[in-house]
């Protein structure tokens, strides 16, 4: 018995260390491949220029355009800019936004921008200012010819909308005694517009 017991126990003391390592050898697996992100994971770099979709313009007014420009990563945008042309003619150049009526124009977005990468320290080293530019065409719609309006001055409608309603809730017609002086709140298109709205004819003219 006192030679086989230190045997004994020699074989459980072996058999204990590699079930210890083997338990120990996944974990230490695991640190080594979440220790960083793979490249793919990274953000990459990119500046994009987006395409500007159709636009509709408010009857007998202009729609606002911008640029679209997507960045990501490690990039900072100097600059956004248009330049749109019609029939050949150039009628806005390197804009940071543009009002148009209804029409097909050709439009180029250009921006400018920089990129960086990080040293050891953490310290933004910067690139020389890029550029990029995309040309499309664009289409501004017209929208829908409205029954009234807003005046364009202080005594004056639009040739489209011409009726003149005033605070007192009374319109007035073009010819009318009263017409040129009345200082309208709203215009209409019609008599029947104004009607609608609550308006009642002058009985004067």
């Amino acid at each position: 018995m006192k030679s086989t017991l230190p045997a004994r126990r020699y074989g459980r003391l072996v058999a204990l260390v590699t079930a210890v390592t083997l338990l120990a050898a996944p974990l230490a697996v695991v640190p080594a491949a979440l220790s960083a992100p793979s490249a793919s994971a990274a953000t990459a770099t990119s500046v994009t220029i987006k395409k500007i979709g159709t636009k509709t313009a408010p009857y007998a007014k202009k729609a606002t355009v911008k640029p679209i420009v997507v960045a990501q990563g490690k990039v900072s945008v100097k600059s956004k800019t248009l330049t749109v042309k019609k029939s050949g003619k150039t009628i806005a150049k390197n804009k940071k936004s543009v009002r148009l009526k209804a029409g097909t124009y050709k439009v180029t977005t250009r921006v400018t921008y920089r990129t960086y990468r990080l040293t050891s320290a953490h310290t933004k080293v910067w690139s020389a200012t890029k550029a990029k530019t995309r040309t499309q065409t664009l289409v501004v719609k017209q929208g829908k010819k409205p029954s009234q309006t807003s005046p364009v001055s202080k005594y004056d409608c639009p040739s489209w909308a011409p009726i003149k309603g005033n605070q007192s809730g009374i319109y007035h017609v073009p010819g009318g005694r009263y017409y040129k002086q009345t200082t309208p709140e709203k215009c209409f298109t019609t008599e029947s517009a104004a009607r609608k709205a609550g308006y009642r004819a002058s009985k004067n003219g």
